[in-house]
């Protein structure tokens, strides 16, 4: 597991600010966070490449104006790309992570066959506040055949948002994949750095409802959102109940986006 300390989602966190010697109230807490959910097949390997979904996910982070954006199968330089789509879309910075898939042949990273970047998944969100950490990490469960092995990343901070990218040639895999996520991962997370709301966005090749069926990785506490396929959208319960449609990527990959809101004060 890596663990780098970093600065995001600013709008998030209430923090002091101190301005030529004097102090100046701290910005309001919004009332909900923005996330936007995009697998773009950029790896330039797999039949679904575009070469246009870069381009297409710019647009609609300029279209949708998301507080978080969470990235599966990317080049690690997308990441700055689109994050400097979202600093433009806020007149601000932004923070980002990135983690590299491994490739278990050579024991380094798996790479992009259109530029030879390492290639995982990632995310880029707002203007930071305060100190927070980005982790992430490969799961011990991994697709025998694939070479190419399953990660996790987290941002955490007042509201924890992670990404994944699950096993896609062997469901029971990807479900021991996924178990291991919300039932290890996340709680180990949770009690070192303590417990906030959890956002988990990603495409888990897994279905609701039918085989192979998410539900039994789903644990007490998440509400579920999907794209009717295998995208994923889960939120505690303690967050206020989330809203979502789907955006059309313009056939520059073979997922829509997902577009979820999700209010931070209410619970029900």
């Amino acid at each position: 597991m890596a663990a780098r300390r970093s600065l995001v989602l600013g709008a998030w966190l209430l923090a002091a600010a101190a301005l030529l010697g004097g102090s100046v109230a701290p910005p309001p807490i919004p009332r909900s966070v923005r996330l936007l959910q995009l697998n773009l097949c950029a790896s330039g390997q797999a039949a679904c490449y575009t070469g246009r979904s870069i381009d297409e996910a710019a647009k609609v982070i300029r279209e949708t104006r998301p507080d978080v954006v969470t990235l599966n199968e990317i080049c690690e330089g997308d990441v700055a790309t689109l994050g400097a789509v979202l600093a433009g879309v806020h007149g601000e910075p932004v923070a980002s992570g990135f983690e590299a898939a491994p490739d278990r042949p050579s024991g380094g990273p798996t790479r992009c066959g259109r530029n030879g970047q390492p290639y995982g998944i990632g995310l880029v969100a707002r203007q930071p506040a305060a100190p927070f950490e980005t982790v992430g990490g490969a799961y011990p469960v991994q697709d025998p055949v694939d070479p190419e092995e399953r990660v996790w990343l987290c941002l955490l901070a007042a509201v924890d948002v992670c990404t994944t990218h699950l096993a896609g040639f062997d469901a029971t895999a990807a479900l021991h994949q996924c178990q291991h996520l919300f039932g290890i991962t996340l709680p180990a997370l949770h009690r070192r750095a303590g417990y906030h709301p959890t956002i988990v966005a990603g495409d888990l090749n897994l279905r609701y409802g039918a085989p192979p069926d998410l539900r039994p990785c789903i644990p007490p506490g998440y509400r579920w959102l999907g794209d009717g396929g295998l995208q994923h959208v889960l939120a505690t319960t303690d967050l206020a109940v989330p809203t979502m449609r789907a955006i059309d990527l313009a056939k520059s990959t073979d997922h829509p986006g997902l577009l979820v809101t999700v209010g931070l004060t209410g619970t029900t």
